[in-house]
């Protein structure tokens, strides 16, 4: 499933658990997962409220312990607990995020405002609903960064909060929204989720939730609106690793490019470019499932002698297709069918054209004849 997410005045860890639990995700479950943590002293409820002119869910967690302090290591442990990959990687990106602020060696990181039981109740909470509405994909839109300021435990700081923007590198945002218009809770569930960011995707039209927050507002609902659906297109969340090249040769380009191939590279290939003091360059391009991405880049890196890549996310939308073969002279050759029209296999053409001495075009038509 498909959750596209309208952060339509901002985002909180427990305005998208609001949201989630509207479009059908079980309490029950949330709980459950929130126990496995080990957590004691605390109750979860959630309950219809009117905010502006809508109806939405509004999540209250209310808790025991007030202590604010904790070790993020701690957090963390107890969200690995629970085997839900988005908490752990959530706390794990706030512990990051605040020991690269503060020049803390990540052991040594104290969540402050982040370190109560509702911090990890929230993330813990929004990583169950996700699994149990089957959520493999979240795309979000352009998030309002709020504006004014905000007290913490250091100070004064300005809003947005600088432990959300760096948990916010690489998503999109906008101006707009009052005060904190997306937390550090909301913003780091979302880069464990791995979230893309842009327009709603294609899609079959499940469920939609509304998840309140509970400033109110003058003139609008303050809610966060989650639409679940199936996809329409099959997609695949990959990466593409680029650089520019204008001091490599043609083979080397070809070798490179062989390489990736046979390492699990979806694609690779190569465009020509005009670099500054009108250089004639090549672009290297690799497209990458995720999994695969750092070990290209170190190949990229290793392979070509450059000092920098870029990398950015795509989604790969294929249409369905069948292999199906055809004898020629003695020989299978694969023919790969799509929606729109069939094409044969070329390494399967090309031995049999080194075989036979017909030429790849003859033998082209000739598959396509005997399929």
């Amino acid at each position: 499933m498909i959750l596209h997410l309208n952060p339509f005045t901002g985002l909180a860890g427990d305005m998208l658990l609001g949201a989630l639990l509207s479009a059908g995700a079980s309490v029950d479950v949330v709980r459950q997962a929130v126990a496995r943590t080990g957590l004691t002293g605390w109750r979860l409820e959630a309950e219809n409220v009117r905010t502006g002119a809508l109806m939405a869910v509004r999540v209250r967690v209310e808790v025991d312990d007030d202590a604010t302090e904790r070790p993020a290591s701690v957090l963390i442990e107890m969200a690995a607990r629970t085997g839900l990959p988005v908490a752990e990687r959530a706390l794990r990106a706030v512990a990051g995020v605040e020991a690269e602020l503060h020049g803390l060696p990540a052991g040594d990181v104290h969540l402050h405002e982040l370190g109560g039981h509702d911090t990890l109740v929230d993330i813990v909470g929004c990583a169950a609903a996700l699994a149990d509405l089957g959520v493999t994909r979240v795309h979000c839109a352009p998030l309002p960064l709020g504006s004014g300021s905000v007290e913490t435990r250091h100070g004064v700081l300005p809003v947005p909060a600088p432990a959300t923007l760096a948990l916010l590198r690489g998503a999109q945002v906008r101006s707009g929204g009052e005060h904190e218009a997306v937390t550090p809770t909301g913003a780091a569930l979302l880069r464990a989720a791995e979230t893309v960011y842009g327009g709603m995707p294609p899609m079959e039209v499940h469920a939609t939730g509304y998840g309140a927050g509970t400033r109110r507002l003058p003139d609008r609902p303050n809610v966060v609106v989650a639409t679940l659906g199936r996809p329409l297109a099959a997609e695949d969340r990959q990466v593409v690793l680029s650089t520019n090249l204008d001091d490599v040769t043609g083979e080397l380009l070809g070798h490179v490019i062989a390489r990736m191939l046979a390492a699990g590279a979806a694609d690779a290939w190569v465009t020509p470019a005009v670099m500054k003091k009108g250089r004639p360059a090549h672009v290297l391009h690799v497209l990458t499932p995720v999994d695969l991405a750092d070990h290209m880049e170190t190949m990229m890196f290793s392979e070509t002698g450059t000092l920098g890549l870029r990398r950015s996310w795509v989604d790969k939308v294929t249409v369905p297709r069948v292999i199906r073969t055809v004898e020629l002279y003695g020989r299978t050759v694969r023919m790969k069918e799509g929606p729109w029209g069939v094409k044969p296999e070329y390494d399967d053409l090309a031995r049999l054209a080194a075989s036979t001495g017909k030429s790849l075009g003859t033998l082209t038509r000739e598959a396509l004849d005997a399929l």
